[in-house]
C-alpha cells in the first residue's frame, strides 16, 4: 500500500461537548433544510452530530428481512451540531444559549435573550 489513509481524531469520551440533548426542540441555520424546525432523536457528541426529526432525509436501499419488508426508505442522516440552534418557546425562533445555577444547586440552560429556562421534551 502506497499511502496511508489518515484517521479522523475524535475528542475522548469526556472532553467531548454538545449544546444540543436528545428531545430538544431545535431550528437547522444552514443547509438544505435551512430554517425547519424539529426535535433531537439522537445525539453523537463524538462526532459532534446529531439526528433531527425531518431534517437531512436521505433514501436507503433496504434488503427484505424476516421483520420488515424491503424497498426505498428515507430516515434522517446526522447532521453537524454547528448548523442547529435550540428553540426559544417565548421568543419563537433560534436562539444562543447560557447557562445558569438555581437557588436549589441544579445547572439549567437559558435563553442569552429573554432568559427562559429552555428544558429537553423527552
Amino acid at each position: 500500500m502506497l499511502f496511508k489513509r489518515a484517521k479522523r481524531k475524535l475528542p475522548k469520551p469526556h472532553e467531548a461537548k454538545c449544546h444540543v440533548r436528545k428531545g430538544d426542540k431545535v431550528v437547522v441555520i444552514a443547509g438544505k433544510d435551512k430554517g425547519k424546525i424539529g426535535k433531537v432523536l439522537q445525539v453523537f457528541p463524538r462526532k459532534q452530530r446529531a439526528v433531527v426529526e425531518g431534517v437531512n432525509i436521505v433514501k436507503r436501499h433496504m434488503r427484505p428481512t424476516p421483520y420488515s419488508e424491503g424497498g426505498i426508505v428515507e430516515k434522517p442522516a446526522p447532521i453537524h451540531v454547528s448548523n442547529l440552534m435550540l428553540f426559544c418557546p417565548k421568543c419563537n425562533r433560534g436562539v444562543r444559549i447560557g447557562r445558569k445555577f438555581l437557588e436549589d444547586g441544579s445547572k439549567v440552560r437559558v435563553c442569552k435573550k429573554c432568559g427562559e429556562i429552555i428544558e429537553a421534551e423527552e
